[in-house]
């Protein structure tokens, strides 16, 4: 349980690193007009995210759910993965990305990195975390409960966004 709570506060650590680069991100697109899009649905994005990690934790704990190596290593993999594709993501999108829907007017939408292959690579790597995470050590109600709330608020989320950047491409403000 130590290493798993251990990972667990990793990705927590990777959530505060998002945070400090969307912050950063956040100045640069304000400064150059950035209208945000979709305020209402962000504290529960975060209250979702944060449920997550402790969740994780939490039924590993109170359940007293077993370490499998087949599956555990297999979604430890998953879980590696998706770090990958998030940062490809925001290495890609550069001062763009952003934990908030801001749009700044006139920019051309990203088509490079993972964006060539995919509208919303982002979300597939949070989809997919998701899941692995909590079953790293057998928390599936965490995963089955993320999974079901996450696809709500991606609906939301998605919604705003596609709107949103279609918005900004036409030039028109909200």
């Amino acid at each position: 349980m130590i290493w798993y709570t251990a990972l667990v506060l990793a990705v927590g650590a990777e959530r505060v690193a998002e945070l400090v680069v969307a912050r950063r991100n956040a100045r640069w697109s304000r400064e150059r007009g950035a209208v945000e899009y979709g305020r209402g649905h962000y504290p529960p994005m975060v209250a979702l995210h944060t449920g997550l990690l402790l969740g994780c934790l939490a039924e590993v704990r109170l359940a007293d759910r077993p370490f499998v190596p087949s599956v555990g290593w297999t979604m430890f993999a998953v879980v590696v993965a998706a770090q990958a594709l998030r940062w490809w993501c925001v290495r890609t999108l550069g001062p763009h990305w952003n934990t908030k829907v801001l749009v700044v007017p006139g920019l051309p939408l990203v088509t490079g990195g993972p964006y060539r292959l995919l509208r919303h690579p982002n979300y597939v790597a949070v989809a997919a975390e998701g899941v692995a995470l909590p079953l790293v050590h057998g928390a599936w109600i965490t995963a089955l409960v993320f999974t079901v709330l996450n696809a709500g608020l991606l609906a939301v989320r998605l919604r705003c966004e596609n709107s949103a950047l279609a918005t900004a491409a036409l030039g028109a403000r909200p």
